[in-house]
């Protein structure tokens, strides 16, 4: 019965993602009908996915988990510096809201880390941004799937962006933001002091296949 359940919920889950594709595709006019495809993969990059990784690993068990974790003061400041939506997202405005929000991500990573050990593939952001020729392959080999160099040229694409990430999406990759935070440091002592220790974050790629740059290669 259990093994039913969970078949129904993982087949519910992507019935609801091909019906969303293909609501997408019908209202792309400028394609001719050769050049309509079915997705290979599904991919849902919802923030908030890393509090259910349990649930992810239970419903897709092949699925790739990729987390992507960028330096903590460049995360926490990011949002804290977006002019979000009056509503749900209000706690991101305050120094305590961001930091507790913060705190309570790495401590469910923490969790998976010891509960599913080497279920979710880390990918420094860092990383990514210096050196995605390089990782784009590797990360488009463990999902399976055959290599397309236009991968890297995905901010030429003419695809709809509805996130607060529009315009970055069409500038491409850059690097000059790593570390941005550190222009508003003055400002930022206490929240600096509510994240603590964990202003630090030592986390590696685990990406199979590839190898980080050294120093000397940057």
């Amino acid at each position: 019965a259990l093994r039913a359940t969970v078949q129904t919920l993982a087949d519910g889950v992507v019935s609801e993602m091909r019906d969303r594709w293909e609501t997408i595709e019908a209202n792309k006019s400028e394609l001719r009908d050769d050049e309509r495809r079915s997705p290979v993969r599904f991919v849902d990059k919802m923030l908030t996915n890393y509090m259910n990784v349990g649930f992810i690993h239970i419903l897709f068990p092949n699925a790739l988990i990729l987390h992507v974790a960028r330096e903590p003061m460049d995360t926490i400041f990011s949002a804290f510096k977006h002019d979000f939506t009056p509503g749900g997202l209000d706690y991101m405005s305050e120094f305590n809201g961001v930091a507790r929000l913060y705190h309570s991500y790495r401590d469910v990573m923490e969790h998976w880390d010891r509960v599913l050990p080497g279920r979710v593939t880390h990918i420094r952001y860092e990383d990514l941004v210096t050196d995605l020729p390089r990782m784009a392959p590797k990360i488009i080999e463990a999902a399976s799937v055959d290599w397309d160099p236009t991968v890297l040229d995905f901010h030429k694409k003419k695809h709809a962006v509805n996130t607060m990430s529009t315009a970055q999406v069409r500038q491409g990759v850059y690097s000059h933001h790593i570390k941005g935070w550190k222009r508003y440091e003055q400002y930022l002592g206490p929240l600096l002091d509510l994240v603590g220790d964990r202003v630090n974050y030592d986390l590696r790629t685990t990406l199979k296949g590839y190898t980080p740059l050294q120093k000397e290669e940057l």
